[in-house]
């Protein structure tokens, strides 16, 4: 059977991984379909740039930048082997997305390596989520702004939770997420790109949740996580990885890198806790996070 290149490039653009094609100077040569719905980001915007400008700037769980050291798509090309590794993209709307890349060498016909090819999928809990949006929705428990559950839920949610553990000995913890230095996006910027800061913040909050938690924004600037089944540590890991990914994520405004950072309070969940002392304490803690310079997480 022989296919006809127009036939391998229609399987290429329907393939439900996003994959794209790089030359040796990393220069974008092409951009499926699937690249373009994952990241959203259109071909007619990064095909001829170099795919680490301003585009995907994959970072690690610890927000290294991974296109300035250990970019699987460099070591490909320059090693010939193919590589895999779960990495966190920049979406366009400035919200940061895990997703699996795996990357081949492209190659000539005798075998010179004259470029690479990327794919990655998806490797957030996305339809998880999906259908917890549409049951909030039904409920209106849902924030209208960010997509993320409302107080409302947040205070059930946090009730229900108390319970199983004084029931159940299924331990939780809290964070209490604040941004930085909001007030001043909002009158340099205007009210609308604060709205934007919003949702990528809360965007990258959701795609990095497992199914059993729920984040949702408190009110304001303000977004509460309930982290169910963890330790201490745990609850401490997965709050310093969110401050990362916040951090290393941006929204480009008049070809500006817009940086937003968040402080953090975090704290598990004690049998005696009331709804009231339970907020109280992260909130506490995360005005010591405030206190001690931004940009951090305080556990207690």
């Amino acid at each position: 059977m022989h296919l006809s290149s127009a036939s391998y490039l229609k399987i290429i653009e329907e393939l439900r991984d996003g994959l794209y094609i790089v030359d040796m100077n990393r220069k974008i040569v092409f951009w499926n379909h699937a690249a373009e719905r994952i990241s959203g980001y259109g071909a007619d915007e990064v095909v001829g740039k170099p795919c680490a400008d301003n585009i995907l700037c994959h970072v690690d769980d610890i927000g290294l930048n991974l296109c300035c050291s250990e970019c699987p798509l460099a070591t490909t090309i320059e090693s010939g082997t193919p590589h895999e590794a779960r990495v966190f993209l920049h979406h366009k709307n400035g919200h940061r997305l895990p997703v699996l890349v795996r990357v081949v060498p492209l190659t000539d016909d005798d075998g010179k390596v004259i470029g690479g090819v990327e794919m990655f999928s998806d490797d957030s809990f996305t339809a998880a989520n999906e259908m917890r949006l549409q049951e909030l929705e039904k409920l209106a428990l849902l924030d209208g702004l960010t997509q993320l559950a409302n107080r409302r839920y947040l205070d059930r949610e946090l009730e229900a939770r108390l319970e199983e553990l004084n029931r159940y000995d299924i331990p939780f913890g809290v964070l209490f997420m604040d941004l930085d230095d909001f007030k001043c996006i909002n009158d340099r910027y205007g009210h609308d790109t604060g709205d934007r800061v919003l949702q990528f913040v809360a965007g990258t909050l959701s795609a990095n949740s497992r199914p059993f938690d729920l984040y949702g924004r408190w009110g304001g600037e303000e977004f509460v996580g309930i982290v169910r089944n963890v330790t201490a540590a745990n609850l401490k890991h997965m709050g310093q990885r969110l401050r990362k990914l916040v951090e290393k994520s941006f929204l480009l405004v008049d070809d500006v890198h817009l940086r937003v950072t968040i402080s953090i309070g975090a704290t598990m969940a004690l049998k005696t806790d009331t709804l009231h002392t339970l907020l109280q304490r992260s909130d506490s803690l995360m005005y010591q996070s405030k206190t001690a310079g931004k940009n951090r997480l305080s556990i207690g």
